[in-house]
């Protein structure tokens, strides 16, 4: 050790590290859909995917490694969805060999199935926006969005019209919010809100849109959709709480639709179903 005093600095602010998008991580198994994902608290995902017995296979990122793929049974058409109110709590939806929506949920321990009826032509989307309360939209066979919810008891079904080229997807940034996202038959990406006391029109957001797409919000005001786009790359467009961004391509060669989750601000974890039928993991943060 030397005996020269040393000379320092302070009140230097060292720059934020920088958030950029990371992956495609393969995280293996066999699909045979869309993987849906949800998050119920820091650094917790659930993934859900149909295989290739048509069963429900759930798997999870505790914080530090990937658990599963356990397999939840049921016999189903197309994705199943999943969404969460509380810590610990998990529901998934999925549709039956019978076009109705089927209810699974995890709360200390798995439920059975749960038959709610309705007559669906497409795979179910589900968002919570609160302890207790759950809104499920789904295709119906007139291709016109339908939306059922969960305030304590099950509400029937509601026409939200419009005409849709794809299973809906949908997000919800606060209290009493829910934002709707659909391809439309001219391959559009379409969106119809609920600001709390009633249903906008249908906006059109433009882009080339190849099936489903994914929505996810990780606070107030901010909405982030992906989804396939023309060329089969993962494709991702935001709105800020005051304008719509372009499009931004995130490369990778897509043969699903987009899952995504947030556990905190600035936090998403993007799943979908790659050309060799693997689950592939993208995230930002």
């Amino acid at each position: 050790m030397d005996t020269w005093t040393k000379v320092g600095v302070t009140g230097v602010i060292l720059p934020a590290p920088a958030v950029s998008w990371h992956g495609f991580e393969n995280l293996g198994g066999l699909l045979t859909s869309t993987p849906n994902a949800v998050s119920w608290g820091p650094n917790r995902i659930d993934v859900v995917v149909r295989g290739t017995d048509s069963a429900v296979y759930h798997k999870w990122w505790n914080g530090s490694s990937w658990n599963g793929y356990e397999n939840l049974g049921g016999l189903i058409q197309d994705a199943p969805t999943i969404c969460s109110w509380a810590n610990g709590r998990l529901d998934i939806f999925a549709t039956g060999l019978n076009h109705h929506l089927w209810h699974r949920w995890y709360q200390g321990g798995w439920s059975g199935w749960e038959d709610l009826g309705g007559v669906l032509s497409s795979e179910p989307a589900a968002v919570s926006w609160g302890n207790g309360r759950i809104d499920v939209f789904a295709r119906g066979m007139d291709s016109a969005l339908y939306h059922m919810w969960y305030d304590g008891r099950w509400h029937s079904w509601e026409n939200l019209g419009g005409m849709l080229g794809s299973a809906p997807a949908v997000a919800s940034w606060s209290g009493n919010r829910l934002d709707c996202f659909v391809q439309g038959m001219d391959h559009h990406l379409w969106h119809k809100w609920w600001n709390g006391s009633a249903w906008s029109g249908w906006e059109d957001l433009g882009g080339t849109v190849q099936g489903a797409p994914g929505a996810e919000s990780w606070g107030p005001n901010r909405i982030d959709v992906f989804y396939a786009g023309k060329n089969f790359n993962m494709m991702h467009k935001w709105w800020n709480g005051s304008v719509w961004s372009g499009e931004e391509n995130l490369g990778g060669q897509l043969s699903s639709g987009v899952g995504v989750s947030s556990w905190a601000s600035g936090r998403l974890d993007c799943f979908v179903d790659g050309t060799d039928s693997t689950l592939y993991h993208k995230w930002f943060g």
